[in-house]
């Protein structure tokens, strides 16, 4: 199982005190933190992709590329691609052209995106959400099969052979479908033979599991190879030295986050029991000390019936740097080596053929 760190590149204010800090400095303070994730042995790190004052990530391949000259071994990501308010074409060429920077370890996770500001901002209209996204995976998975593209679609203008350069080293460059609640997503991605990376920041993870049934279900029907049956999971969460420091640190931020977003979505301002109550022992959050969160992540492993990647978004709060690092050097130092450990014991046991007396 990989383990990995999602990010934002949020400049929130924070909430005890109003300040925050300066763009340039919340840059640089992202950048030694993906770096010191690669240092630490974490296998991915993914920047998202938003529109908005509060984020810095409405470029996320200029970050990955900038992180790709500081880095050495970890995969570099979108966390996601809103691909539906985006030009394919120019999206492969941006992370084509980062894979050849990183030498092989770009991956793109496309998604429909759970904001809505790029589309004016682009000049789309959001009663095409799903449509946009369904006919630009279609163009980008063609991109990323030929070099000379032969295509046509309602929402672009056709190509007919035209060739798109550069081409990355890995062939061919992974693409995720990353994906929320909704069924048609996860049969779509499953229908493509697409890995699938599952966005789970509340509630029960194992009330996903019949989605990831799905999925799997509609790749064995349309022929897909086993191994392409990749279900990863981006979720909230944090560490600390101990599980009651991981939580106090957390909340905070945690709370004035998901009340400001509540406020343009209909929903009530977020409590402190609401949020111990999904860190539990069986609630979406992974937030703790190494063991406890290792124990969820396994726990969420056997629920969902096997998973190949997890990613922490930690930036959901405000957090003081020196407590972002220390969060990641616990996931990669302590957390990792727990799930690699147990994962590969239970690998083994489970290969141990059983010799009759």
């Amino acid at each position: 199982m990989q383990i990995g760190v999602d990010s934002f590149g949020a400049v929130i204010s924070d909430p005890a005190t109003g300040l925050t800090i300066s763009s340039v400095q919340r840059m640089q303070n992202l950048l030694e933190e993906i770096e010191l994730a690669d240092q630490v042995g974490l296998d991915v790190f993914g920047i998202g992709e938003h529109h908005r004052a509060e984020f810095l990530d409405s470029a996320p391949a200029v970050i990955l590329a900038a992180a790709a000259t500081r880095t050495r071994n970890i995969r570099l990501t979108s966390a996601v691609t809103v691909l539906s308010a985006a030009d394919p074409v120019r999206i492969f060429q941006e992370f084509a052209t980062l894979d050849l920077i990183s030498n092989g370890r770009a991956e793109i996770v496309a998604g429909r995106g759970s904001f809505v500001e790029s589309f004016p901002l682009f000049g789309l209209r959001v009663e095409d959400y799903d449509s946009l996204f369904s006919e630009k995976l279609d163009l980008l998975l063609k991109v990323r099969d030929n070099t000379n593209v032969h295509w046509a679609g309602k929402h672009r203008a056709p190509l007919t052979g035209q060739a798109v350069y550069p081409r990355p080293l890995q062939n061919p460059l992974p693409i995720w479908v990353g994906v929320g609640g909704t069924p048609a997503s996860f049969a779509r991605a499953g229908m493509l033979g697409l890995p699938l990376m599952v966005a789970i920041i509340g509630g029960e993870p194992k009330r996903f599991r019949p989605l990831i049934d799905l999925y799997r279900e509609k790749s064995r029907e349309a022929g897909h190879p086993a191994d392409q049956l990749v279900v990863g999971l981006h979720s909230v969460g944090f560490l600390g030295d101990t599980t009651q420091q991981a939580a106090d640190d957390f909340y905070p931020g945690y709370a004035y986050t998901f009340t400001e977003i509540g406020k343009e979505r209909g929903w009530p301002p977020t409590t402190r029991a609401q949020f111990d109550a999904v860190r539990g022992p069986t609630g979406a959050l992974l937030i703790g000390d190494a063991q406890a969160v290792a124990e969820k992540i396994l726990y969420v492993n056997e629920t969902l019936g096997g998973i190949s990647r997890v990613t922490f978004q930690m930036g959901v709060s405000v957090l003081a740097h020196q407590k972002m690092l220390r969060a990641i050097e616990i996931l990669g130092t302590r957390v990792a080596p727990i799930i690699r450990k147990e994962l590969m014991a239970s690998t083994s046991l489970t290969n141990t053929t059983q010799v009759p007396l």
